[in-house]
């Protein structure tokens, strides 16, 4: 039987990895045995004058930062938040983003930090299953949410920050509660939630990220993407709290900014997604910057081409992460082997038995980064949980004779959008209801700027006028409250969606259709519309 944790509201998180594998990973010095806010006041107590945080307001110290999670603490708790209520951040890269969540783990409390976007859609369905009790927002930004039954208060930490000195809570928790939930839109029609207990941040993401560096001088950590994002959160529990380094961040990704801040700050690494890190190596002139030791990417594939051109202009190595919200992270600083000290790689086939060496299948992972369980979803938990706790990734790949993983594909349907994952069943199913579509489908069709853009594929009802792609658009905003990361950019009107032999929507078809390349076979006639590109930038970017 696992254990369970169960929050005041009543959302039971069980911890589906075998306990005696978590005791081992404590025993085996995998992960420190102890919770984010009782590491990150020894990282204070070791070195006060330390800087912890560097945004656009300048920097503050492991003490000052002591004092704002202090305080901002005391807020939350006069507010009537406290040990296992689960609170949502909704914040901007800032100090007050990082005291919200360190202070949210001081009071005993788990985080989830979800993108600060336009749209209310993802943060209610987020608020409501989590059945948040609390939700943190930047100053001014509390939003409409409409009535959501456990949500108590919407409170802005800045507004705590600078209060006078309060006592250091003392979190009433152990090291294998749900510290924070990682929130990703995958390819479910809801974003997912995933559970992550504090020794995992502390223990196996730590691991990864410390592995980066090769020594014990400090790092200074350039994090460009949201820190709510699964990627970002190498930031705050790990940069911070679990490493006692300096975290680097911006408000707002910006090319220019950004370069500015690796000349004046020198951060050893600097932690982006391709098209981050590919518009940085366009203004960036060839040489090495001071103190840099690594570009470390994820969020999505980077093609060769494109890894070449940024090493060159930076003259400096860019290292690739394989890794995912559900649990698992490779990156390929040595030797592209996995890091038992992160998660253990293996290869099954369709009934979960190991292959050999050479052989493709599904990527499983195991290990001291492996989250709890999906939060409220017992069918993700069944899907994609293996009996003995590890993590069906959904992905194809192998390992070869020096044991070093290769991602041949991604199984499930993303659309992954500088960065963004997008679900096209989300977007489809709020499509469907639109009363000028009879069918609708959402493929993926490649970009070179940002990776991928969503392409709508619809058959519209005879009876209607045909809506164009600014009037979908229109609907998903209106009636849906779609963020615009997630708004289709393409549009395909055809006089049928073609099948494939199973009777399902042949999705390879429609790519082809969608990026021009359909065949004479076809014999579909396909209309195109392409929004324009500054109407929609990708989330967290500036051109």
């Amino acid at each position: 039987m696992s254990a369970v944790w169960t929050s005041t509201a009543g959302v039971a998180i069980p911890d589906l990895v075998p306990e005696r594998l978590r005791r081992a990973w404590v025993r085996q010095g995998l992960c420190p045995g102890t919770d984010i806010h009782r590491s990150f006041t020894g990282h204070v107590n070791a070195h006060p004058d330390r800087q912890a945080v560097i945004d656009d307001a300048g920097a503050v110290t492991y003490a000052e930062l002591d004092h704002a999670v202090s305080a901002t603490a005391a807020g939350l708790l006069a507010a009537g938040l406290g040990r296992r209520d689960v609170i949502g951040i909704r914040m901007v890269n800032s100090r007050h983003a990082v005291a919200a969540e360190l202070a949210v783990a001081a009071i005993g409390a788990v985080s989830m930090p979800f993108p600060a976007g336009r749209g209310s859609r993802d943060a209610r369905s987020l608020l409501r299953r989590a059945k948040a009790t609390g939700l943190l927002v930047d100053q001014g930004t509390g939003g409409d949410l409409g009535a959501l039954p456990c949500l108590r208060a919407i409170l802005a930490p800045e507004e705590f920050a600078t209060a006078a000195a309060a006592a250091r809570p003392t979190p009433e928790v152990v090291s294998g509660d749900p510290a924070r939930i990682l929130v990703s839109s995958g390819s479910e029609a809801e974003p997912k939630m995933v559970a992550y207990s504090h020794e995992a941040f502390l223990g196996g993401r730590a691991n990864y990220v410390r592995a980066l560096h090769g020594d014990d001088t400090p790092m200074r950590n350039l994090v460009l993407v949201p820190l709510s994002s699964s990627f970002g959160s190498c930031g705050i529990p790990v940069t911070v709290a679990a490493l006692g380094a300096t975290l680097i961040v911006q408000r707002q990704f910006d090319p220019g900014a950004a370069l500015r801040a690796i000349d004046e700050h020198r951060p050893t690494h600097v932690f982006g997604v391709p098209t981050m890190l590919s518009r940085l190596a366009g203004r960036h002139p060839p040489h090495r910057p001071r103190g840099l030791r690594a570009l470390v990417s994820s969020g999505a594939p980077m093609p060769p081409s494109t890894e070449r051109r940024i090493r060159a202009r930076f003259r400096t190595p860019v290292i690739l992460v394989y890794g995912s919200t559900d649990g698992v992270n490779c990156h390929n600083a040595v030797d592209g082997r996995p890091d038992p000290a992160v998660a253990r790689i293996t290869i099954a086939d369709e009934a979960g038995r190991p292959l050999p060496r050479g052989e493709t299948g599904e990527i499983h992972a195991l290990g001291p980064m492996t989250p709890l369980s999906y939060v409220a979803d017992h069918e993700l938990n069944a899907r994609y949980r293996t009996p003995g706790g590890g993590v069906r990734t959904g992905d194809r790949g192998f390992l070869d004779e020096q044991g070093a993983l290769h991602v041949t594909g991604r199984a499930r349907q993303v659309v992954l959008r500088g960065g963004r994952t997008i679900s096209p069943a989300e977007v489809e199913l709020c499509l469907s209801g639109h009363p000028a579509l009879a069918e609708v489908s959402c493929v993926g069709i490649p970009d070179p700027d940002l990776g991928e853009r969503l392409c709508a594929c619809i058959v519209p009802h005879a009876d209607h006028p045909e809506p164009d792609l600014a009037e979908l658009a229109d609907y998903l905003r209106t009636h849906h409250d779609f963020e615009p990361v997630k708004l289709p950019e393409r549009l395909i009107v055809l006089p049928s969606l073609p099948l494939g032999p199973t009777g399902k929507v042949c999705r390879t078809t429609l790519a082809r259709l969608a990026t021009g390349g359909a065949g004479a076979d076809l014999q579909l006639q396909a209309r195109a519309t392409t929004a324009p590109r500054p109407g929609w930038p990708a989330a967290g970017l500036s051109r």
